[in-house]
């Protein structure tokens, strides 16, 4: 791919700390990784772009050309949509409030997807498609685990809100959302959680055409069983997020490794506390988000693994507390700390890297795939959205 950037803006030593970086090489292996596996799958990716909120991360994928996404806000949709993106589905339930945004943006030629799971919003949107002449695509959100929102694949509704929808000229298809993936500690739990997501979405795609009602798309993913699945057969499109960056929940789920997070946060050491065996710095919870999703894993890392400016692991050490401002790094079963004196910088990996990015009003890009010799060049700042 050729969308590495190259515009020099100095090193990871030259910014205010904290912030935040984007490590391209990791970044595009990462995405090089799912968008094979989708193609050996035979199905479309649709990435979710709510992690990095992102033009330029989005454009890492597909060559840096406007591709099908999924986005959390309709504030995403519409920067994507000024960004040049036209596929682009929301994936939250709709709400009648939202509707002239959605409106709005099929006007300007965007097929802009929403969602919903209960008769009372399939009669809004089809009472609103009917009022504006204009087809709001709608999908049905299917629940395969009981972890949020949607309908049972056999629930007695679906047939009966997939005939409103389709009536208004509004029925696109099924989705589902594998989220209690999240808590698949094995590789046979992640497949079994991806087979069960697909049967799940395919047999109400089935239950709807057996009642005469066309369905386009049968929409699954989550970052873990985007990386399991092993058979696809039914499904037209794969969705995950959390991959571009990967983070430690991921990890430690062992959908990737350590080395494959592509995005940290520099801080710097601000003081000590060796009566209780801490290094102080200035990347508190307003740096990393309160997150603690490694909390219940195996391997608790707090809220952050600490690492060299280079990207090196600190053996051992780990942010083991957060208020606003301050982060506290401590070292692991009583080891000793290393010395790093005031001044000293470093970069802590996150537990999530949806919320720690949210925390940033941008990245600095750095590509580890290149020789450094001092600190790591930043290559260029990449903007998220606003309005998020």
């Amino acid at each position: 791919m050729t969308t590495t950037p190259s515009t020099t803006t100095g090193t990871l030593a030259d910014p205010d700390t904290p912030f935040a970086v984007v490590d391209v090489h990791k970044a595009l292996r990462n995405i090089d990784r799912l968008a094979a596996r989708a193609d050996h799958l035979g199905v479309a990716l649709r990435p979710h772009v709510k992690t990095a909120k992102s033009l330029d991360v989005s454009a890492l994928m597909h060559g840096g050309a406007p591709h099908p996404v999924t986005v959390s806000t309709l504030a995403e949709a519409e920067a994507f949509a000024d960004g040049g993106y036209t596929d682009i589905t929301y994936a939250v339930g709709i709400a009648p409030h939202k509707l002239p945004r959605v409106i709005a943006l099929l006007r300007r030629g965007v097929t802009l997807r929403v969602l919903l799971d209960s008769t009372e919003q399939a009669d809004f949107v089809a009472e609103a498609s009917r009022r504006e002449g204009i087809g709001i695509p709608t999908q049905i959100e299917i629940d395969c685990d009981g972890h949020r929102g949607g309908l049972k694949a056999d629930a007695p509704a679906l047939v009966d809100i997939g005939r409103t929808l389709h009536d208004a000229g509004c029925l696109d298809g099924v989705l589902a959302h594998a989220g209690e993936s999240y808590f698949a500690y094995s590789a046979e739990e992640r497949r079994l959680a991806a087979k069960n997501e697909r049967d799940t979405a395919v047999a109400a795609a089935e239950k709807l055409r057996a009642a005469g009602l066309p369905v386009a798309t049968v929409s699954v993913g989550s970052t873990p069983t985007a990386h399991a699945a092993e058979d696809l057969t039914g499904v037209t499109e794969l969705r995950a997020g959390n991959y571009v960056f990967f983070d430690l929940v991921m990890a430690g789920l062992g959908v990737c490794r350590i080395d494959d997070l592509a995005l940290s946060v520099v801080v710097t050491v601000i003081g000590h506390r060796p009566e209780y065996g801490w290094i102080v710095t200035d990347g508190g919870w307003m740096a990393m988000s309160r997150d603690r999703g490694t909390a219940t894993q195996p391997q608790d890392q707090g809220y952050g693994l600490v690492t060299d400016l280079d990207g090196h692991p600190i053996p051992g050490l780990v942010m083991s507390a957060a208020s606003q401002e301050h982060g506290t790094i401590t070292a692991r079963d009583g080891a000793a700390l290393p010395d790093l004196p005031v001044g000293t910088r470093l970069r802590i990996l996150p537990n999530h890297a949806c919320a720690t990015a949210a925390q940033h009003r941008g990245y600095h890009v750095i590509d580890s795939g290149r020789t450094a010799t001092d600190a790591p060049v930043v290559q260029a700042v990449w903007d998220r959205i606003s309005g998020w």
